[in-house]
């Protein structure tokens, strides 16, 4: 008896070793692929790097649960020869969108919201919003009427809503995200809610507020309370901190003679649809949580529905996403057809791309995920040469 209640006291602590998810440590063995097809995928990279393409980069490939390859090559910052490391921080820019989805949907998993609610519930800015029939075109009989209905929830996570892409620019900079989302008020919506796409930033901003207004917190702090600190991501910020500074990669322009260094400015607030700083590791703890169905290391972030709603294709025959062959899900673009395979990513497969190249992708039937970290403002956009190389070479490591 004494025997079977020490091995009954054991087996919590063992389950719970075996499902963390550690990026420090590589297994190829155990995600049944090969190390030699995986180091394929640093030297291409390397080729990139080598032909003026790119500073740097960062891949990382999970499968079953275990890192299978982590490299960094190339710079961080040229101009200083910094070289490009593990824990390097990016800027990620839109690859922000899913994560504020995700904190959204929280509120759906605790009936605080739900997913049809009309945004003006929340925001009396998108009360009495026009929509002009003719889209972004003037003329005789496009004079702008009411919508059929409100703006909903669902309409903002997946770029459905009509609106454009930014708000109406107003007579000063905003200094909150409050400011920022009531400009919304100005703007005109190019087609009827729920009809077709178009990717709008002002969209997911808009989702933030909500957050703020639902929760009555800060939305920095909610994201910090609800996903970054559940989520061990503690290299994943708005605002650096100065201490880490330092890690920040350097961003980057591709010129007919050659990369030239890009300026960027200092955000004044938090900005929901593409302000956040990362690293490959916290970015996979992200992704391997939506993989497992909303859990990672006993910690649970969203139900088991929630992800499935948000890694669903929402928008039916409706043209949407950035690369062939995709619908779109809450924040992700999500392969519905044979034609978004062509990376051999399996239908069903939920990515997301941002502006300076930074990518992650989940591909459930493989049981497989992958991050790209790049800092360039141009060339390709998601279907970059370095992505593509990067999701079909993961794939093609896989052995059993």
């Amino acid at each position: 008896m004494a025997g079977m209640k020490l091995t009954l006291a054991l087996l919590p602590a063992f389950a719970l070793a075996a499902a963390t998810f550690v990026t420090g440590t590589l297994d190829p063995e155990s995600a049944g692929m090969s190390p030699a097809r995986l180091a394929r995928i640093r030297m291409r990279m390397q080729e990139y790097v080598d032909a003026g393409k790119t500073a740097g980069v960062v891949t990382l490939v999970a499968r079953h649960g275990k890192v299978a390859a982590f490299d960094a090559v190339g710079f961080q910052d040229l101009e200083s020869k910094t070289p490009m490391k593990k824990d390097t921080i990016f800027r990620i820019a839109s690859v922000t969108k899913p994560i504020t989805c995700a904190a959204i949907m929280t509120l759906v998993d605790e009936g605080r919201i739900s997913l049809i609610d009309p945004v003006e519930k929340f925001l009396p800015e998108f009360k009495g919003l026009k929509v002009n029939p003719c889209g972004t075109r003037g003329g005789i009989n496009c004079a702008t009427v009411t919508p059929a209905r409100p703006i909903n929830l669902l309409d903002l996570m997946t770029h459905t809503s009509g609106l454009p892409g930014a708000a109406p620019a107003g007579e000063a900079a905003p200094g909150t995200l409050a400011e920022s989302v009531a400009r919304v008020s100005r703007a005109t919506l190019l087609f009827e809610p729920g009809t077709e796409w178009n990717y709008s930033n002002i969209g997911i901003a808009a989702l933030g507020r909500v957050i703020e207004v639902v929760s009555g917190q800060p939305f920095e702090r909610f994201m910090t309370d609800r996903i970054f600190r559940p989520l061990a991501m503690n290299d994943t910020f708005f605002l650096v901190p100065a201490e880490k500074e330092g890690r920040v990669a350097s961003v980057y322009s591709y010129e007919s003679d050659g990369l030239k260094r890009v300026t960027m400015q200092r955000a004044k607030f938090p900005a929901p649809e593409g302000g956040l700083f990362s690293t490959a590791s916290d970015l996979a703890r992200f992704h391997q949580m939506m993989l497992n169905k909303g859990t990672l290391d006993d910690q649970r972030i969203l139900s088991a529905a929630a992800v499935e709603a948000m890694t669903t294709s929402q928008t039916g025959t409706i043209k949407a996403g950035f690369a062939p062959g995709v619908g779109h899900g809450f924040g992700f673009e999500v392969v519905r057809e044979t034609l978004g395979t062509y990376r051999y990513n399996s239908i069903g497969s939920f990515v997301k791309g941002g502006a300076y190249r930074t990518y992650g992708f989940v591909d459930p039937t493989r049981d497989l995920a992958g991050i790209l970290l790049m800092q360039r403002t141009n060339g390709g956009g998601d279907v970059a040469d370095e992505i593509n190389s990067f999701l079909a070479m993961a794939a093609a490591a896989i052995e059993r």
